[in-house]
Formats: C-alpha cells, structure tokens, sequence
C-alpha cells in the first residue's frame, strides 16, 4: 500500500459549486461552469466510496483527516453523511482513527444536523461574517434575502450540542473598517475560534487592479493589529484566532499549519464531485485539472510531477524583495493567487495584501520573539549540560555555502547573510 509521502488535506467537494445562498464574493459558485450544463453536482456512491477508500490508503498519518466542502455540503442531506461515515467505518484500518470536518454557511443546521455532527464528532467551520448588518451585506439567498438569522439559528444549536465550531469570517471593504466591533461580536457570542479570510477580487479587465468589494491591503493591516492589540491583552489562553497562531508557530521553528504561509504549497487540492483532481481551491480550472480518481490513484496525483511543480512555483517565483523580507519566515509571500501586483523596484509577483500583511506582522514581532525567549528559557532548564551544548551548534551561524536556515533553497551566502 502506496501511501503519500507528506501530510495533506483534500477539499472534498461532494455537492461541487452547488449551494442555496449568492454570496456576493463567492469565488466557487462560477465553478459549475466549467462542467456541462444540466449535471448532476452530487457525487455519485460508487466515486464517493472509491474516494474515501484511496484517501484512507494515501494518507500517511495515524489520524485520517477528511474535509468535506462545497458549495454548501448540508445541501446533500443528513442521510449522504451518514453514508459517508459508514463507509469511513467499513474501510477504516483497526489502528487508526478518522475526523470530519465540515464548512457550512448553517442556514439548514437543524436538531437532526447537530445531533449527528455532535455523535460523530464532526468540526465544523461556519460562514459568519460578523453582526448582523455587516454579514447580511454580501452574505444572502438565491433572491437576495439576508441570511444572518438562519446562520445564527444553525450557531447557537452548534452550541447548544457542544460542537467545536470555528468562526470563518470573510474580510472585506466593509467589516474592515470595523476590527473591534467585529472582535467583540464574535466574543459575545461566545466564539473560541476564529479564521478571518481577506477578501481579494481582481478585476480581469484591468491589470493590478481589484473590486470595489475587496478589503484594502493597508485597512487588512489594522484590522489584525488593533484585533491582536485586544486578543493579547485580554483573550490569549480563551480564543484563538488563527492567524496569531500561525504568527507564533514562527517561534517555536514550527513549520506553519496553513498552506498560504508555508515556503511551498500544493497539500490542499480539491476532489470535484466526479473525482476530478485540482491543485487547489483557488485554482479549479482547466490548467490546474491534473486527472480524475478513477483513471489515476489519488496517491499518483498528489505526487505527481504538475502538483510538486505547482508547489515549488510559489517558492520559485517568490520576488527578492520578499525574500529579504523581515518578516519573510511569517508569511512566505502569501497565496499565490493574491500575488499579482509589482514590487516597489517593478519585480511581478508581490501579494497584493503585501503592505498589510508586513504591518501586521512587524506589530507581533516583539510579542512572538518574547513568547520564543520565554519558551527557550524554559527549555534550558530542563536541559543536561550535553542537551545544551548539542543546542547551541545546532543554532549557530551556518556557513556561507551552507543552505539558508530561513528555507529559501539558497544557499547563505546568497540570502541572508550580512541583512
């Protein structure tokens, strides 16, 4: 049994583009275009057992993690996910244990929904995008009605039934000018998780220019910092916020969780409805279509010469100004599909929410180098004379012909030595 030779997550698209809201932002609706009109959306039984087979055989982890995406999956029925994990079961190895994450707008999380997801043990992440007024803007129905009622219902039955739910709020030109009353919102009712998602829409008429809807790079920034400002001094051990998570992985050496912050991606492509392979959410589209699970294993495709390319590409055409970037380590250039405007000096290929990210980043420097500091102290303490020695070559300079240790693939000389 082939497995994949690094951890992944699949973006399981069982119900495809397919979903009962029109959110004004939504990227994924437009997909359905790209399959023949009158298709059915919902993945067939025999693909989605093949699928669940391939994906417990490939993952190279003692958990099997499956997530579970849309459209809106909840349009499928309660009676599709309880398919799902009977299947999980009837193909799980003895050894090893499966989790399940869903993303749902919640406007259809009933009684039965919540007693299922609870029983089952099921994540989930929730669309919302903060008080009313601001999450019925853009978030609403096929015929333009507000959502923010039917989205609370289906949250505080979450709660009711104890389900770990996490807060995906959509940042955009509006609920950016708002950082504190958002913050504040999502701690009133009781939020412990939180993912704020910029929102970002080019304009494919115009080059470097992006929608009105989309949230300025410079606000993005100050939405983080005066958040931070508050979760630092009030919230830190009570919520999390991923985001600040990620920023403080940086001072553990911690390889990052979330894919856009990593040196390379590619470990999170998507599984259409009909077992087509993407590369990734962002990039469901004929050039990013590497094959389909019942033609090519899974595992084939994830390790695939096009996927390991499409992941080295954001390393390789990281510009120099982000590599000798201060807070490179923190944001790796960010999404590749964000990185469509120039560098100061003309280079392509700086994030277009560059400006806000270095703001925010350079704002919890100091509190994550303390939080470094603090944790290697602790660690000594711990330490034999020999643990200690063996720590400090480990952390001295490299050489000028050694790889960079901010993991540019360069070699020292060429990176960072002498910045």
């Amino acid at each position: 049994m082939i497995k994949a030779s690094r951890e992944f997550q699949i973006f399981a698209k069982s119900i495809g583009s397919i979903c009962n809201l029109d959110c004004h932002y939504c990227y994924y609706l437009k997909k359905e275009h790209i399959y023949p009109k009158g298709e059915s959306f919902r993945m067939p039984d025999d693909i989605l057992e093949e699928y669940i087979v391939q994906h417990i055989s490939t993952s190279p982890e003692q958990v099997i993690r499956f997530s579970w995406h849309g459209g809106e999956p909840t349009i499928l029925g309660l009676d599709y996910f309880r398919k799902i994990v009977t299947l999980q079961r009837k193909h799980q190895p003895p050894d090893r244990r499966i989790t399940n994450g869903i993303q749902t707008n919640g406007t259809l999380i009933d009684e039965n929904w919540c007693h299922f997801l609870a029983s089952e043990g099921f994540s989930v992440g929730l669309s919302l995008d903060g008080p009313q007024e601001m999450h019925d803007q853009y978030r609403v129905t096929k015929d333009q009605k507000p959502t923010y009622e039917q989205t609370m219902r289906g949250y505080k039955l979450m709660q009711k039934h104890q389900i770990l739910c996490e807060i995906l709020c959509v940042v955009n030109s509006n609920n950016v000018q708002h950082p504190a009353r958002v913050y504040r919102f999502f701690k009133q009712i009781k939020a412990q998780y939180m993912t704020f998602l910029p929102m970002v829409e080019p304009q494919p008429d115009a080059e470097n220019s992006v929608s009105q809807i989309t949230v300025p790079a410079d606000a993005w920034g100050f939405f983080l910092c005066t958040i931070f400002d508050e979760w630092r001094d009030q919230d830190i051990g009570r919520i999390k916020v991923q985001i600040f998570e990620e920023a403080v992985r940086t001072a553990f050496d911690q390889e990052h969780s979330l894919c856009i912050f990593r040196p390379t991606c590619g470990d999170v492509p998507v599984i259409e409805h009909n077992g087509d392979f993407f590369s990734c959410d962002h990039f469901v589209d004929a050039d990013h279509k590497l094959g389909n699970i019942r033609k090519t294993s899974l595992v084939e495709l994830l390790e695939s010469p096009e996927q390991r390319t499409f992941g080295q590409a954001k390393l390789e055409t990281l510009p120099h100004y982000c590599i000798t970037c201060e807070v490179r380590t923190m944001c790796n250039g960010g999404c590749p599909k964000n990185r469509f405007i120039q560098t100061p000096d003309g280079e392509t290929g700086l994030n277009y929410l560059c400006a806000g990210y270095k703001r925010f980043f350079n704002h919890c420097r100091p509190f994550v180098a303390e939080v470094g500091a603090q944790w290697r102290r602790e660690a000594s303490k711990k330490q034999t004379p020999s643990e200690k020695a063996l720590s400090a070559q480990a952390t001295s300079k490299p050489g000028r012909n050694d790889p960079c240790p901010c993991g540019s693939g360069l070699k020292y000389k060429k990176c960072c030595l002498g910045k």
